[in-house]
């Protein structure tokens, strides 16, 4: 697939390493010859240095004859103007362009179609954050919360901690040990590597534990998997940007919810914007100003703002000093890994992550509704939709055990209508089957697209 990237900052760079790493032709734009050659110092890509939203710069880069345009530089109205010249001047296909503004986003439905502004997606890395960190919130103890199927399937993330009723128990005996709530285990992470889990598969203390319910059942599963953290009541969200101010809004209603922000200016707007939140103008690092807050008595502490050297550390401080559950928004990926890997902060909160698994829905190849980058890009949870009949298909008409799925590879869900049904082996999948996958290496991914490709010659 030929992809034209307008943008080579935190998340185009992001997104150009992912794609061009898939066998995919990446022309990245940006205005930066800097950040153009880092990049062309590690990946296989063309650059154009220019400003983005041009029509001759646009041209120069291959616009022409793209499959794709991703528009993710910082400005919403390059971003938006460029989409309109591609689908004006040379009639690209798919146009995916990042808006952060709510003023814009309050109108989406309005101005975001082919009549008014052609944007085909619509990627908010904003919003993709803070309801990535409200999910997270609504399970407490959970590592990681993701949906699917218009949310009736999640896939959960839990570490198991010494303790819980399934340290040491096989995954064949969870039927027995949660009566009524059928789910299924997809991968486990013991130590950084991945295990393939089998029915006779032990789970041990400190294993990531990833599995797939229905909405309804995920609260019940993570309770099995460790001992189910108290409900959250209080939480202080460090930084009132665009995610601190959508965060908060978005928590208020049911959360007591404090905001810490040092700008003057930004705190008086957000104390007029929110209507239970309280606004306290500061340092988020300020020791004296959290043990004024009685950061003790907090159930969380979310570090967001555009500072990732200040998110770390007022979360490591925050922790310190006894918050229950800490999270720190981080951009860049060298400082994930050394937080995950320290473990001095409960969850590190990648918005690259976020925002790619929206793009790569639309990248990847047959019909694709969602997918998820998991484990910083390593691993993949998919939600792809199969078609045909037994005679066209590789899947449709069989039973789980007779798909030759690629290695690490797990079906743990399919949706059929409205019906949610946990795989097992002899689980038979129709035409229009929503699967949900996990694979825990994402180099399988293009087994998986033929596997799920309908073909009229195949027999």
């Amino acid at each position: 697939m030929k992809i034209v990237i307008l943008g080579a900052g935190q998340v185009g760079g992001s997104v150009a390493h992912i794609l061009a790493g898939e066998a995919n032709d990446i022309t990245v734009v940006d205005a930066s010859a800097e950040r153009l050659q880092t990049l062309q110092d590690r990946l296989d890509i063309r650059t154009v240095c220019g400003h983005a939203s041009y029509p001759g710069l646009l041209e120069q880069a291959g616009t022409a004859d793209a499959d794709m345009l991703i528009a993710l530089t910082d400005n919403d109205e390059v971003n938006m103007v460029a989409c309109q010249i591609a689908h004006t001047l040379f009639n690209t296909p798919t146009k995916i362009a990042r808006v952060r503004a709510g003023g814009y986003l309050t109108y989406h439905e309005q101005l975001f179609k082919d009549d008014a502004l052609p944007i085909d997606v619509l990627i908010s890395p904003e919003q993709l954050v803070t309801d990535y960190i409200h999910r997270i919130i609504e399970y407490p103890g959970a590592l990681q919360v993701l949906d699917f199927a218009e949310g009736q399937v999640r896939l959960v993330g839990v570490k198991a901690y010494e303790g819980s009723r399934l340290i040491g128990q096989a995954l064949r005996t969870l039927p027995a040990r949660m009566p009524g709530i059928d789910t299924r285990v997809a991968a486990i992470f013991r130590r950084g590597h991945p295990i393939v889990p089998q029915g006779n598969t032990i789970i041990e203390a400190e294993d990531e534990v990833f599995f797939i319910a229905s909405r309804k059942n995920a609260r019940a599963v993570v309770g099995e998997l460790r001992k189910l953290d108290r409900m959250v009541k209080r939480l202080i969200v460090a930084g009132g940007g665009h995610i601190g101010n959508r965060l908060a809004q978005a928590l208020e209603e049911r959360f007591q919810v404090k905001v810490i922000e040092h700008n003057p200016v930004t705190s008086r707007r957000l104390s007029e914007q929110l209507s239970r939140a309280i606004v306290l103008q500061g340092d988020a690092a300020d020791e004296n100003l959290l043990r004024q807050e009685n950061i003790e008595n907090m159930d969380v502490f979310c570090a967001v703002t555009n500072d990732d050297e200040v998110n770390i550390l007022s979360a490591m401080l925050a922790k310190r000093m006894g918050a229950r559950k800490v999270m720190a928004l981080i951009n860049r990926v060298s400082y994930v890994d050394l937080v995950e890997s320290s473990g001095i902060i409960d969850i590190a909160i990648s918005p690259q992550q976020a925002t790619i698994g929206s793009l790569l829905a639309h990248v990847r190849r047959g019909d694709v509704a969602k997918v998820h980058s998991l484990r910083r890009g390593a691993a993949e949870a998919i939600e792809t939709v199969a078609h045909g009949d037994y005679k066209t298909s590789k899947v449709v008409g069989r039973r789980l055990d007779e798909i030759r799925l690629p290695p690490g590879a797990t079906i743990g869900a399919i949706v059929r209508a409205d019906e949610v049904i946990i795989c097992h082996h002899d689980t038979m999948i129709e035409a229009d089957d929503h699967a949900i996958l996990f694979l825990v290496d994402k180099k399988r991914v293009p087994e998986v697209e033929r596997l799920f490709a309908v073909d009229a010659t195949f027999l």
